[in-house]
């Protein structure tokens, strides 16, 4: 029977690689819950205990019972109903359910609101794992940021009323954040000013807004579109409560439910994806409550969601990765040409080897960074829940949440960068290594591909995740994580012999990404530095992934060959990338007209 956890080589070696021990004591705060609960783990063991069993049991579910679906989801997609309802396909329906049944819809949420309170690290392997079986229900499961949202900012009366039934299944969540005027541009959210009692019909189809009666209930009117499943329960709607400030300093986040005053308009016709519901949303003076405070809904939740979101989106390109690179691996085996296996053509191996290759670094680097955040996570929540008295000790954990906050702010978007744009590699590869076979629909490589290209656009675009992360480069937080990850192996007290040559090849690298970073301050203004960002943050990428590969090159033969071959890769396109850099070039900007050629003359 298919379990996509045990047949996960790569994904049981990281689970005893890491240091799942540290991310049970952050989530158990010292274990402190055992007292109260009866299945909270009283110690390192048997919490990793316990999350070995979680991922194994959420991995049989996915092998037996979702992937096989996978297929007639894409194929039947969701249906608007006459009456603004929408009703899933019957395999994500089922799929939410069993979920839900096996308490795995509360993954990161506290005991006491019905969750089972695991770290962000094995919240992602289990949408890594989710996302091979079948990447539009990931879209559904990974929303548990929503709860986690409501948890981190909302009172304790929505606390209460919300989370038990989140965590159950009962309900799920949407985040109501685009307009058709604000995209990846979020302050452009807008208002038109009215009151609640200036209101009339064709308000519903302004940019959602959000108002107060005399009484001080909020209510939301307005227009959302390519909503992640809006259809949902819960939807945490980012409006615009002050319409006299026109920038994110005017925004709010308010809770809204599903009822009579929300519609379903259209479900929107897209490439891929097919099970994941994606909406447009017309709020008619539909109830709402605020979550937080106002004015704090983008610069503050809605920052925090997203970041949750494209870690989620993330782990969500590895599992459409390792779906593609084991259909194209199997097929290569399996498929004779000229009297033998095509794997046996040097050409397809590199195609294979690099695949894998690929995968694994992406993979290292998502999982890493989702360790860290729940490193950042524990300082944070010990400083404000912890009751530490102990003046060092509280210098020493400000100290680490600054740090760890530094990395995750370049950590998050490069991983959502880069193993998104990996997914899409290995789709492309995987159809490649089939043919025609793998164009047709007969095989699942052209659904992989369709379900690959939305990861690097939603919870914004990969330029807007090199935008995020090319400060923290030319910062030197880049440098520091490689130099933190260099001087010495988690697994061992020094490098072994063998490795030590790889190190020598990322510290050179260092001193390249050096060189580039230091010519791009030289130049003035900020047009240099922007049309390079890419350049800069693929070299960063690359050798955290390096020194990722190292670490667990200490402990794996397997592991040892993939570093080898990453480095004798990566490294020669370093020193392109950095030529490229101190190049001076910008004719892309200065001679735009020229190069782009005109604009299509209107038909």
């Amino acid at each position: 029977m298919p379990n996509f956890y045990t047949d996960n080589d790569d994904i049981q070696f990281l689970f005893d690689h890491m240091d799942v021990a540290r991310a049970a004591a952050i989530m158990e705060e010292d274990f402190r819950f055992a007292g109260e609960y009866d299945y909270a783990p009283e110690n390192a063991d048997e919490a990793i205990d316990n999350y070995r069993r979680i991922l194994t049991s959420f991995g049989e579910i996915c092998g037996e019972h979702i992937a096989p679906t996978a297929e007639e989801t894409d194929k039947t997609g969701n249906v608007l109903n006459d009456d603004g309802t929408v009703t899933r396909p019957p395999g994500i329906a089922r799929a939410l359910d069993m979920l839900g049944k096996a308490d795995l819809m509360g993954f990161t949420l506290p005991y006491r609101y019905g969750g089972i309170n695991c770290p962000t690290l094995v919240y992602t392997m289990t949408n890594d794992i989710v996302s091979r079986a079948d990447a539009s229900l990931m879209n559904l499961y990974g929303l548990q940021g929503i709860a986690e949202t409501i948890n981190a900012f909302a009172d304790e009366a929505t606390k209460a009323e919300y989370l038990p039934r989140m965590a159950s299944g009962e309900l799920t969540g949407a985040m109501v954040l685009t307009e058709p005027d604000a995209g990846s541009d979020l302050q452009a959210v807008k208002t038109a000013g009215y009151e609640a009692n200036g209101a009339d019909e064709q308000d519903a189809e302004r940019p959602a807004a959000a108002y107060q009666d005399a009484e001080g209930n909020w209510y939301v009117r307005g227009v959302k579109r390519f909503i992640t499943n809006g259809c949902g329960e819960v939807l945490l709607v980012l409006t615009r409560t002050e319409p006299e400030i026109t920038d994110g300093r005017g925004l709010s986040l308010l809770l809204v439910d599903k009822g009579p005053k929300v519609k379903i308009r259209r479900i929107e016709e897209k490439l891929g994806i097919h099970g994941s519901p994606t909406c447009e949303i017309v709020f008619n003076d539909a109830p709402a409550r605020l979550i937080g405070e106002r004015q704090r809904g983008l610069i503050t939740y809605v920052m925090s969601l997203m970041n949750g979101a494209r870690v989620g989106i993330a782990a969500q390109s590895l599992g459409i990765g390792e779906a593609a690179r084991r259909i194209a691996r199997d097929y290569a085996h399996s498929r004779t040409q000229f009297d033998t296996a095509i794997e046996n053509f040097p050409a397809v191996r590199e195609i294979l080897v690099r695949m894998n290759v690929d995968l694994q670094a992406a993979r290292a680097l998502t999982y890493y960074g989702s360790f860290c955040v729940d490193i950042e996570n524990g300082a944070l929540r010990k400083l404000e829940f912890g009751h530490v008295e102990d003046a060092d000790e509280r210098k020493a954990l400000k100290k680490q949440a600054r740090s760890v906050g530094r990395w995750n702010k370049l950590l998050t978007p490069l991983s959502k960068y880069y193993a998104s744009e990996m997914s899409m590699r290995l789709a492309t590869d995987a159809i490649s290594v089939m043919g025609g076979s793998g164009y047709m629909q007969d095989y699942p490589a052209e659904r992989l591909y369709r379900d690959s290209r939305i990861t690097t656009i939603y919870e914004g675009t990969s330029q807007l995740q090199v935008v995020a992360g090319v400060a923290g480069v030319t910062a030197g937080t880049a440098k520091a994580i490689v130099e933190h990850l260099l001087e010495t192996p988690s697994r061992a007290d020094a490098w072994p012999k063998d490795v030590q040559p790889l190190i020598k090849q990322l510290r050179d690298g260092l001193e390249l990404l050096d060189e580039a970073v230091a010519f791009v301050k030289a130049q003035p203004g900020s047009a240099y530095r922007d049309l390079h960002a890419r350049r800069l943050v693929d070299m960063a990428t690359y050798l955290i992934c390096g020194a990722l590969l190292c670490d667990q090159a200490t402990d794996s033969d397997k592991k040892r060959a993939a570093a080898t071959y990453w480095l004798s890769w990566r490294m020669p396109e370093i020193r392109k990338l950095r030529e490229e850099v101190c190049s001076g070039d910008q004719q892309a900007v200065d001679q735009f007209e020229a190069l782009a050629g005109p604009l299509p003359a209107a038909e």
